[in-house]
């Protein structure tokens, strides 16, 4: 197999499971109990807004993340956001668990963050120079 290739179909397989993790935590935000998000270590809150919201948000990233899987040629432009996102989303989870709520569940979501980016960017970087653009 070319190796090109062999990168293509590996940045496909990963973004198709970051499609996959932000459809979850959209739908976690969104249907997860008051309960369980304080055992975590979060506050309870009556209203739902902000986390609905969140979890709307969660939700259209994945139908991002799951179009450049779709077509990595067609969409390489989706490639390039991801990373962006995720390293923003690295920069505020880290920040905010360093300047406002040091919660394990936070660092946690800031790493996983970070590593999505680092992996997309990698596998792209080597993908992106294959003539057929395709997995």
């Amino acid at each position: 197999m070319n190796t090109l290739i062999g990168y293509n179909r590996y940045l496909t397989l990963f973004l198709w499971l970051v499609a996959l993790h932000s459809l979850a935590v959209g739908i976690g935000l969104i249907a997860l109990s008051d309960a369980f998000l304080v055992r975590l270590g979060y506050a309870g809150s009556a209203e739902r807004f902000f986390r609905t919201q969140g979890g709307v948000f969660h939700i259209a990233m994945a139908l991002g993340y799951a179009m450049a899987a779709s077509n990595l040629k067609r969409y390489a432009c989706l490639l390039l956001f991801a990373v962006m996102v995720k390293s923003i989303a690295t920069l505020f989870l880290f920040s905010y668990a360093l300047f406002v709520k040091n919660l394990a569940v936070i660092w946690f979501s800031g790493m996983a963050d970070f590593v999505m980016a680092m992996v997309i960017c990698y596998l792209y970087r080597k993908a992106k120079f294959n003539p057929d653009g395709d997995a």
